[in-house]
């Protein structure tokens, strides 16, 4: 029996060329262009990437960039009762050997279709040469992806969002234990860093890579922003565009109040376009109803990607009014206001969380308060009065995008972190 002490994080194949298995709770998924962006920049530089999804994907959409990734992909398979974890155990103690008492504990202590995945993976994982595993969010996927790599032997790390961090049901405790075995913790702001440090991680594992774009997709306009149209009455109209999940994180109908207050109490033509699908969408449009914006406020539902680019450059601003929801849950640093900075639209919005390290005020973008339709309806009103203060902001924000948030970079610090891996910040410059 191996020893039940031994750590395995701590012993990397260091002479075996890195195959990285990607755990995700469920890939392919709309909402997470980011977890694809990602794959695509590392198999550029090289990189040898298997995908274990936990569930099957439910939404029949995907994104035109999909078709671009090389990496298999491998749907782990469930257990419905119980009971089949013995099995599950049983299976893979034949591939892998005893498995040590602690660990046993571990995966029992656990939900077992849980458990049993982990195993199915760990079993995958060794019979694919796969070296190292790397989970995105420190919920189900890095629970899987930690026991599997402990009982496979491998080192694995993790990507921790906000969700994951900040929702009152998160345990900060298992956050901080997932970390201690990891070889390293990857999230996605210097405030998530200072979260993780706050509930424990030691600051040695932990790296901050910013979520990156693929720029060669993101191009800014020529007339970089464009310019706010002329209305019929003659004054200048006003395009807004927010994209996202309708969910109260984002902070819609906070901006449902502003275009209000934009059109009664600054008397511009304002109209507002709103981009995704969730669970306030009936809401929303109520809202729109009451305050009598029907006529001027647009709900796409859930676009495609290359569409969404198409909208999000032809606006005159991109509004992200994110507010911390009544349950914890809160925006990392969402990937269409990073968008919107490479296309050259200017953005506004809130200072929670990670938001400010991108968009600085009166810099980047400008920020309001949270919850703050009057102060959201200045900030937009203020980019609608001064066109040569919106160029200068967005050109300054698709400045930063290439020094902070190119995808190629990004790809070349998450291998330059994995075990044993050559730098490859030079293959990309």
């Amino acid at each position: 029996m191996r020893d039940a002490t031994a750590n395995p994080a701590t012993t990397p194949h260091a002479s075996t060329p890195t195959r990285i298995g990607y755990v995700l709770k469920m890939y392919p998924r709309f909402s997470e262009t980011f977890v694809v962006t990602e794959i695509l920049a590392r198999e550029a530089l090289g990189a040898d990437i298997e995908i274990f999804s936990l569930r099957a994907p439910v939404d029949p959409r995907f994104h035109d960039s999909l078709a671009r990734v090389q990496a298999p992909v491998r749907y782990v398979p469930r257990v419905r009762r119980a009971e089949d974890l013995w099995s599950a155990l049983a299976a893979a103690r034949a591939e892998l050997g005893p498995l040590p008492d602690a660990l046993v504990r571990q995966l029992l202590a656990v939900h077992a279709e849980d458990a049993a995945q982990a195993l199915a993976v760990a079993v995958a994982a060794r019979r694919s040469g796969v070296t190292h595993l790397h989970a995105h969010f420190a919920s189900l996927a890095t629970t899987v992806a930690r026991l599997a790599a402990l009982a496979a032997g491998l080192t694995y790390s993790f990507t921790a969002h906000a969700k994951d961090l900040f929702h009152e049901q998160v345990d900060d405790g298992d956050v901080a234990r997932k970390a201690a075995d990891a070889h390293h913790v990857v999230t996605i702001s210097e405030y998530n860093a200072r979260h993780l440090r706050a509930i424990g991680v030691e600051q040695d594992r932990i790296r901050l890579v910013y979520n990156g774009l693929d720029l060669d997709a993101f191009r800014p306009r020529p007339d970089l922003p464009p310019a706010a149209t002329e209305a019929r009455d003659g004054d200048r109209e006003l395009h807004v565009v927010g994209v996202g999940r309708l969910v109260e994180k984002k902070g819609f109908a906070h901006l449902l109040d502003a275009v209000a207050l934009l059109r009664r109490g600054h008397g511009v033509a304002a109209r507002l376009t709103l981009v995704g699908g969730g669970e306030l969408d009936v809401a929303l449009r109520a809202r729109a109803a009451e305050l009598g914006l029907t006529d001027v406020v647009t709900f796409t539902g859930p676009l495609p990607q290359p569409r969404v680019r198409e909208v999000v450059a032809a606006a005159d601003v991109l509004a992200a009014p994110c507010v911390v929801g009544a349950d914890g849950n809160a925006d990392g640093l969402p990937t269409v206001v990073l968008e919107a900075m490479a296309l050259g639209t200017p953005c506004v919005t809130t200072a929670v969380t990670g938001l400010g390290e991108a968009v600085v005020h009166e810099r980047t973008g400008l920020v309001v308060a949270e919850r703050d339709a009057a102060g959201l309806a200045a900030a937009l009103d203020r980019l609608r009065a001064d066109p040569a203060l919106a160029r200068s902001l967005a050109r300054a924000a698709r400045r930063l995008v290439e020094e902070r948030f190119d995808a190629r970079h990004q790809a070349a610090q998450l291998q330059s972190h994995l075990p044993s891996a050559p730098l490859l910040e030079e293959a990309v410059a």
